[in-house]
């Protein structure tokens, strides 16, 4: 019997995951959820560091789900994250994340100056500014 892979997603009872359901239509939710992220970051200036690189990191994610073609097991593949259910599980995460960072307005300059020596590490040493 030949099965194909959104058959399969229909059919799957459990990921093996414990707390992780199945998702019976993810690459949709994982588009709408990488969207989300996208325009959540829109928020945090455009020279933000952290918008920078999880930007560039969502544009990638959503490329592949969109090229994927409704192929899950291609979207697994490229992904590299696991079940398809684990990378939904991860989006929604760094959508949480981008959220609170508008919230905390990460990228602005510290209230209180920095304690001498509070940014230096083991083998490195800084000069505060």
């Amino acid at each position: 019997m030949f099965r194909t892979r959104p058959l399969f997603q229909l059919l799957k009872r459990t990921t093996g995951i414990h707390g992780l359901q199945v998702h019976g239509d993810p690459l949709p939710e994982l588009v709408k959820t990488y969207e989300s992220t996208l325009s959540a970051l829109s928020a945090i200036p455009q020279t933000s560091v952290y918008r920078q690189g999880v930007e560039a990191l969502v544009r990638n994610k959503l490329n592949i789900v969109k090229n994927a073609n409704g192929d899950i097991v291609a979207a697994e593949k490229q992904l590299n994250e696991g079940q398809i259910e684990e990378s939904l599980d991860i989006a929604s995460d760094e959508l949480s994340l981008a959220a609170k960072m508008v919230e905390w307005k990460a990228w602005e300059p510290l209230e209180d100056k920095p304690e001498p020596g509070q940014w230096e590490y083991v083998g490195k040493t800084t000069t505060s500014s």
